[in-house]
């Protein structure tokens, strides 16, 4: 391969190196370039000299400013590059260049299952949730006998899933923040593609008792539906019988998954959840624009789509705002924004602690660079709502989830919502979540070549100019529609990877 770097805007002042080797000091690219210095791959050059105190321009946007003289043909690591401040909250335009409606896309169906409560699941799973760790290792026992001894008489259902967590006791159940694990375990014992309801297990005397998480407050019977069981209870005496139970109300509600078919249903019932997880700095040019392209092919379809992580989306608020569809949602916007400031302050840290130790090596200098990166996943459309912490969105189009950017974190909490993931990632994840399937998009082609087994989609071939954008966008939007219908596995399904829940719990612990 010659010399190549990328150069995503014309006022950009740096660009990546797309070579997997990097390149040697001494290397010219076919502009007259040339390199002072080796620059590993996706690591960014100086193209023209950058004086001390000039802003490090990429995407359009500063995302820094040099700390010293920057030759051209220079290495800008991130020591070189001193943070900005984060845009001004109280500053920012409202609504003032809300997009116009793209053509619709009609006629693209997939084959999910219809739920009593009107959603749409990609999958036909058992849930076992749980009010209280204590009660998680008898769940997860449960979970086994289940799995080899009764799940083989359904072969209509796809699998169990114990949804087990750290909350439910010793926490200020009513102090404030408790709302936001409390609303997404909600949301999770009825999720799509549990057929709407979960059994759960309680322990008794934990603080989140099960009425909190119940449609109907009123407990119903042990063997009755939704089939809570409460290990407490005085009629089950040991061990035995309270995995008994487990396993009765399990076989019961399997009666009624096994019944669940496939049916077509329009595009438009997806909901699909983005997420950036070992960013590096190909994410922003090839993973997440394509992703991007493929947000917009399922809008103009009619579907819902979540872009999350509010420490990578903060840096970039200022292209956001402008693309609400009113006034209220921007300033919703700015809401989550703000919240999330004070939250982070409240624990003596700010954003500039978001980028890893992996991120960096990929060749992202700060939190700025990836945050301008990380909302090219958003699309081009208008952001039609904005839901906060574990609350389930019910608006169609473009809509801002809040979530912290942890993966785990972040993944939980648009579960509340979502009955597809779609995750990019430069350094490589074996990420999965059991209840969605987990579409895994690679920035780099060296990537995919390495993890042949776990990566679902090779974005790198953009750098490279082996494909477009579009056609990349177009390859997602396809394999979405084919994952949601079951016939085609996402690796992370394929190898049973999935990671435990992590609900986001900013309240207090007692």
């Amino acid at each position: 391969m010659p010399p190549r770097y990328v150069r995503v805007h014309p006022r950009d002042n740096v660009a990546i190196i797309v070579n997997p080797e990097g390149l040697p000091a001494g290397t010219r690219f076919s502009d007259g370039l040339v390199l002072r210095e080796f620059l590993p791959q996706a690591h960014k050059v100086a193209l023209r000299d950058i004086e001390e105190g000039e802003a490090v321009i990429r995407y359009g946007h500063p995302i820094g400013y040099a700390t010293r003289r920057l030759a051209a043909g220079s290495w800008v690591r991130e020591e070189l590059v001193q943070l900005p401040p984060p845009p001004p909250l109280d500053e920012l335009p409202l609504a003032t260049a809300t997009p116009p409606p793209l053509p619709p896309l009609e006629g693209w169906t997939f084959e999910g299952y219809r739920n009593a409560d009107g959603s749409v699941g990609t999958k036909n799973l058992l849930g076992i949730a749980t009010t209280v760790q204590c009660v998680a290792p008898t769940v997860e026992y449960a979970v086994r006998r289940i799995q080899n001894e009764i799940l083989p008489r359904y072969p209509n259902v796809d699998g169990v899933v114990a949804l087990t967590h750290l909350y439910g006791c010793g926490v200020a159940i009513e102090a404030p923040g408790a709302e936001i694990p409390i609303r997404t375990l909600r949301h999770l014992c009825r999720h799509p593609n549990l057929g709407g309801d979960a059994l759960l297990v309680s322990l008794g005397c934990e603080k989140l008792q099960p009425e909190r998480l119940l449609a109907d407050p009123r407990l119903p019977l042990l063997d009755a539906p939704p089939y809570v069981i409460r290990l407490q209870d005085a009629e089950l005496r040991g061990f035995g019988d309270m995995v008994a139970a487990i396993l009765r109300a399990a076989e019961k509600r399997l009666e009624e998954l096994n019944a669940r078919r496939r049916v077509p249903c329009p595009a438009s019932e997806l909901v699909v959840g983005l997420q950036c997880g070992g960013s590096d700095a190909f994410s922003g040019v090839t993973a997440n624009p394509a992703v991007g392209y493929a947000a917009d092919l399922l809008v103009r379809a009619g579907a819902t789509v979540l872009f999350s992580e509010v420490t990578e989306v903060r840096d970039a608020i200022h292209l956001l705002t402008p693309r609400a569809i009113n006034e209220q949602v921007a300033r919703d916007l700015i809401r989550e924004m703000r919240w999330y400031d004070e939250y982070l302050a409240r624990g003596g840290a700010d954003r500039s602690a978001n980028p890893t130790p992996g991120n960096k090596r990929g060749g992202l200098v700060n939190v700025v660079e990836k945050a301008l990166g990380s909302v090219a996943k958003a699309g081009t459309t208008a952001i039609m709502a904005v839901a906060t912490h574990g609350e389930r969105v019910r608006a169609k189009g473009l809509v801002f989830a809040a979530t912290p950017a942890s993966d785990f974190i972040c993944g939980t909490t648009q579960l509340a919502s979502m009955n597809l993931h779609v995750f990019t990632t430069g350094e490589g994840s074996p990420y999965g979540l059991a209840l969605v399937p987990v579409i895994k998009v690679s920035s780099r082609t060296a990537l995919a070549e390495r993890w042949p087994d776990l990566i679902d989609l090779d974005a790198g071939r953009i750098a490279t100019g082996e494909a477009t954008i579009e056609q990349v966008g177009w390859d997602l939007f396809r394999l979405i529609l084919e994952v949601a219908s079951g016939r085609k596995k996402t690796w992370a399904d394929h190898w049973g990877l999935h990671n435990a829940l992590a609900l986001f719990n900013p309240a207090p612990v007692t």
